[in-house]
């Protein structure tokens, strides 16, 4: 399936994982904030849903792919107790604001954040028993490939957990949130930031995102079985779940 690829920063010839990589480093500081506001709180929420699909599977290493500041490995630590999460990110700056959350919670030996790369992930072949993703998919320079790589680095009948933006349907909804995505929150969210790309951005990559039963075919093309979709918040953003 080809994915629309939609960059950040139209005027510059980098690849998309570079500027992606770039984007995220300008709005590091404040993107914890951002996530918040913009969602008025609701993101927390989505995390807490999608973590509670790998409570009855009781993964005891588990990868946290795009983990940003750390906010899903977090909460996959207090809910499932793993004895270790790894994150990795493109981004450093991100990165940088996550390790100083691990440290002041004191969860540094047992949540790693590293650099690393979606679609050419540093670890062997079946080393983890869950692997997870909170908005990073539709930032990946080739969907498939990082989905493919995530597979192979979960160990047989691991489990893939994916929280993802997605497209809401219904009427009148639809058109509100339409609204409020494409001028409302690019607003707002270069006053803060002081980023105008990061959240102009934001809803032209949901909308080239192949959401709902699309991505389940991607998920099923590169190898996972039993998947499935869990639309929230009246199809905002979805859970999609997959096991090797």
């Amino acid at each position: 399936m080809n994915v629309e690829k939609v960059l950040p920063y139209q005027k510059d010839n980098s690849s998309k994982k570079v500027q992606v990589a770039k984007m995220f480093d300008n709005i590091s500081k404040r993107y914890d904030l951002l996530n918040h506001v913009l969602s008025c709180g609701i993101d927390i929420i989505w995390r807490r849903k999608a973590i509670k699909y790998l409570i009855n599977d009781k993964p005891k290493r588990m990868l946290d792919i795009a983990t940003g500041t750390g906010d899903f490995a977090i909460e996959a630590y207090k809910t499932l107790k793993p004895e270790l999460i790894n994150g990795i990110d493109i981004s450093q700056g991100m990165l940088n604001v996550g390790i100083d959350k691990m440290e002041k919670l004191g969860l540094q030996k047992s949540i790693i954040l590293e650099l690393g790369d979606s679609e050419n992930i540093h670890f062997e072949d079946n080393t983890f028993d869950a692997a997870t993703v909170a908005f990073g998919v539709r930032n990946f320079e080739n969907l498939e490939k990082g989905i493919g790589d995530i597979y192979r680095v979960l160990k047989p009948g691991g489990k893939l957990v994916i929280l993802e933006f997605s497209k809401p349907q219904i009427f009148p909804f639809k058109q509100l949130y339409n609204f409020y995505f494409n001028a409302i929150l690019p607003t707002i969210g270069k006053l803060i930031s002081k980023d105008d790309s990061a959240y102009r951005y934001l809803p032209e990559s949901v909308k080239a995102f192949p959401d709902g039963k699309a991505f389940l075919e991607i998920l099923n093309k590169k190898g996972f079985k039993e998947v499935k979709w869990k639309s929230l918040t009246l199809g905002i953003s979805s859970i999609y779940i997959g096991q090797k």
